[in-house]
């Protein structure tokens, strides 16, 4: 190019029509890419659809037809099986942004996600109350749910894991003693306890962690 540059009057008017016809025909190819779906530049990662107008570009992934995005604070609030406590202090944080975590996905092998819904504070995100729900017929219903605090619940491998932390006198809320960790699986209707283990953080105060509680009652059909 640099030769290019240093040539004659006659000799640049040549080079720039060959420019010219090259620079043609590499802006046909790049359009025949384009419209025939080629990648190019997009195997570097997926391209979002505003910087693909008028490509054939490929369709984006659809979500799984078994997922429906629920509102979880309704479903809550309208639950009877939620307690009158957790409903009261289920408020906005900060505008509407509501203290509650969401998890979708299979445990109870129905055709739709089921949906796990962990209430929280604003504070300090101690979880006050974790449901799980059922799509029944088109009806969300609660199947499960555990309101002794902190408790947080969340699907693990296709199981439900409940974790509830120990704190023993003195402990601050952000330094728990340990934890029990709950894990059940969908039998015949409802959540059975199949599995629990318990965890010492060793924390400098001492003294001996809660034993493993009872399992929270399961509400199937």
């Amino acid at each position: 190019m640099r030769g290019l540059m240093g040539a004659g009057p006659s000799a640049r008017g040549s080079t720039q029509a060959v420019i010219t016809a090259v620079s043609v025909l590499a802006a046909l190819a790049l359009f025949a890419a384009c419209a025939t779906g080629g990648t190019g530049a997009r195997d570097e990662g997926p391209a979002h659809a505003d910087s693909v107008t008028g490509a054939a570009a490929s369709p984006a992934p659809s979500p799984s037809d078994s997922y429906q995005r629920v509102n979880a604070v309704t479903l809550v609030k309208d639950d009877p099986k939620v307690s009158p406590a957790v409903k009261r202090d289920l408020k906005p944080c900060a505008a509407d942004e509501y203290p509650v975590d969401v998890s979708y996905g299979s445990l109870t092998g129905s055709a739709v996600d089921d949906v796990v819904v962990n209430v929280l504070t604003c504070g300090d995100a101690v979880g006050v109350g974790s449901y799980v729900y059922r799509n029944e017929g088109g009806r969300y219903q609660n199947v499960f749910r555990a309101e002794e605090s902190p408790v947080y619940a969340e699907i693990d491998r296709g199981d439900l894991m409940v974790t509830k932390q120990v704190y023993e006198k003195g402990d601050p809320v952000s330094n728990p003693s340990g934890e029990n960790v709950i894990t059940y699986a969908w039998t015949a209707g409802r959540f059975v306890e199949e599995s629990s283990h318990h965890t010492d953080y060793g924390n400098a105060a001492g003294g001996v962690a809660s034993p493993v509680p009872e399992p929270t009652e399961a509400l199937g059909h």
